[in-house]
């Protein structure tokens, strides 16, 4: 059975799970009744951190226009347009053994495309999640339900992995962001054009 989190609780992922190596992460939401007359496209990122906090370069950046790290240590599945269906709306597959040495932690995000165009926010989105499998098993290892009531921001750190040590731990964040994902960028270090 996974292991449910609360909002900033920390839990030992590689631990628990001797052996543990590849992960698929699930990222999955719904949208509540909308009707602005344009499709609500979220889209899930991950953000490789050195020890300052920020990406080493802008390759780190893992998302829908970069879908690989050069380590092959992330991997983005793709860009799904509508979140509509059931189960995880995008995975993001991770390699422990393939990050690089100078990462120490792993940071995945969630953003609404365009949100300010189409006048959209997280308070129009509801039963967001992050789950972590064993892509060895499809083993649920850990899930976090965004309960929070999200508003006005238009990004949501959702999680991260950090490296503890030799091992390997999660982070349930739930922090939410104003300007999207050139906020994010800003935040973590990479260069917007």
């Amino acid at each position: 059975m996974p292991i449910n989190l609360q909002k900033g609780q920390k839990v030992d992922l590689t631990k628990g799970n001797p052996g543990l190596k590849k992960l698929i992460i699930g990222l999955g939401w719904d949208i509540n009744k909308y009707d602005g007359g344009a499709d609500f496209d979220l889209d899930a990122a991950a953000f490789l951190l050195t020890d300052s906090g920020k990406v080493g370069n802008d390759t780190d950046f893992i998302f829908y226009g970069n879908l690989a790290h050069s380590s092959e240590s992330v991997v983005h599945i793709g860009d799904n347009l509508t979140g509509e269906g059931d189960g995880d709306d995008e995975q993001i597959m991770v390699d422990l053994t393939k990050i690089p040495a100078n990462i120490s932690k792993v940071s995945f995000t969630v953003t609404i495309y365009d949100a300010d165009t189409r006048r959209q926010n997280f308070g129009q989105v509801s039963n967001a999640y992050i789950r972590i499998m064993d892509e060895s098993t499809n083993k649920e290892l850990i899930r976090y339900d965004l309960g929070e009531d999200f508003s006005i921001e238009t990004a949501v750190v959702v999680g991260e992995l950090y490296k503890h040590g030799t091992e390997w731990k999660f982070n349930a964040i739930g922090s939410g962001f104003q300007g999207g994902l050139s906020a994010l960028c800003k935040n973590y270090g990479v260069n917007v054009g």
